[in-house]
This record gives C-alpha cells, structure tokens and sequence, in this order.
C-alpha cells in the first residue's frame, strides 16, 4: 500500500473541500440566524418604549390642535408649499392633528 493514485488525491480533495464547504454554509446560516434574531430583539424593544411614551405624549395633543391649523393656514414667506405639507404630515404623524383636521389644513394650503 504505497501513496495514493491521482484519482485517490482527487477524491479525498473533494471530500476535504465538500466537507468545508457545507461547514462554511452552516456557520454562515448561524450568523445571519444570530443576526436576524437580534435585529428582530432590537425593533420590539424600540416598538415596546415607543409605546410605553405613547401614552405618556397621547394628552397634549389634545389641546395642541386648536394652535396647529392656525399655524398651518398662515401662508409661508417664501411659498415653500412642499415644506408647509411635510411640516402637516409631521404633526399629524405625531399625533397632534387629526385626519379630518390634516385634510382640511391640505385643502386650504393647496387652495
């Protein structure tokens, strides 16, 4: 029993390298596993403490609307339309106005 043939060193290479290749894989799906779950632990904790200030920010909107589409109604210096409706959309993302009240607020600054 001497030193293997060509073909022999051919096969146990491709075992070698088949065999490194399917560790490779596993270790890769590991880390993109590990990644993913502590992506998905990170966005419930942000949605947890956005919702635990939820509640705490709810109550002065409540009296903040009366002021926002007299602010909103006013016409801007320069006629920046597109900074007046982001500057809408914001409030109304955090709550401040209403549905009925950002449309109405639209209206007025579309004419």
């Amino acid at each position: 029993m001497g030193r293997p043939g060509l073909l022999g060193m051919a096969a146990r290479t491709a075992v070698v390298a088949g065999t490194a290749t399917a560790v490779s894989g596993n270790v890769a799906r590991r880390q993109q596993r590990r990644a993913q779950d502590k992506y998905e632990q990170h966005e419930y904790e942000v949605q947890q403490e956005a919702a635990a200030m939820a509640p705490q920010s709810a109550p002065p909107p409540q009296y903040a609307p009366p002021a926002a589409p007299a602010a909103a109604t006013a016409p801007a210096p320069g006629g920046d339309l597109v900074a007046e409706l982001q500057q809408l959309a914001q409030l109304k993302a955090q709550g401040i106005l209403s549905d009925a009240e950002f449309e109405t607020a639209k209206a007025k600054l579309l004419g």
